[in-house]
């Protein structure tokens, strides 16, 4: 069952300066089964986090269409949740009512959200912070307070824009370790954005290999290793360098320096 699909997307956005159309991406299709995770990578600027915002409604693509378990997406809809850079918590809310904060908004009874929510910090291991607040929890514990958030709406899809850029490696690895232990329990499917590219390779099913701006997609690889439940131990394998090298060759990282060079 696909549960997101780009059917030739493209979006333009107005120059400011000249009052052009510039294109951010185009011509754009993938579809993203029930389950699945899919990491995009590409150059800063090729058009990333704008398929994302068109993913979750937010904007409407110049052509093409998306389509999010087989209804067209023309609006914001609720079957998609974020995960974004900034954990975007609110700070006179404690963790367990910032985790609950969109099924207050959904209407559901204050007992019941809150059980939702301290199960998931519970499973995201912030049992015995529920009453805390934001500015008495680390980095690494606020975007797991996030990650709990965006669980708790029970999204049918989730799309994340490099959740863990901002973390020191240590502290990343364990959340994406949390990160891919909840999306295979729960059976989640997810768009996932970064930079990292062991990072993309460590988490998910498939990579889809974007060009420079405007941004369309130039290779999809299949990440055919087992353990992506437990990106911890799949960073061990011996594959993962053979990859990193095929991304590294895709997206031209050290051409520039060699070409210096010579």
């Amino acid at each position: 069952m696909v549960e997101i699909e780009f059917r030739n997307v493209g979006k333009s956005f107005v120059d400011p300066n000249t009052g052009e159309l510039r294109p951010a991406v185009s011509n754009i299709s993938f579809s993203i089964a029930k389950g699945e995770v899919v990491s995009i990578i590409g150059p800063s600027g090729c058009g990333k986090s704008t398929l994302l915002n068109m993913g979750s409604g937010l904007y409407a693509p110049t052509s093409g269409e998306v389509y999010v378990s087989g209804k067209r997406v023309t609006k914001p809809v609720r079957e998609v949740a974020f995960m974004l850079q900034k954990d975007l918590l609110m700070q006179w809310r404690t963790i367990e009512d910032n985790v609950a904060l969109g099924l207050e908004i959904a209407g559901v009874g204050k007992s019941d959200r809150l059980k939702v929510a301290n199960e998931l910090l519970r499973k995201c291991h912030l049992k015995g912070y529920e009453k805390n607040y934001p500015h008495q929890l680390s980095g690494g514990m606020r975007q797991r307070a996030a990650l709990a958030r965006t669980l708790a709406v029970d999204p049918q899809v989730m799309l994340m824009d490099e959740p863990f850029s901002a973390l020191d490696a240590q502290t990343k690895m364990i959340l994406q370790q949390d990160l891919a232990q909840s999306l295979a329990e729960n059976g989640k499917t997810a768009l996932f954005i970064t930079h990292d590219l062991v990072e993309a390779i460590a988490l998910s099913d498939r990579l889809l290999v974007m060009s420079e701006r405007p941004g369309t997609i130039i290779e999809e690889i299949i990440v055919d290793l087992p353990l992506r439940d437990n990106p911890l131990q799949r960073r061990k394998l011996p594959e993962i360098g053979p990859l990193q090298g095929r991304l590294m060759d895709l997206l031209k990282i050290g051409k520039e320096e060699d070409a210096a060079v010579h």
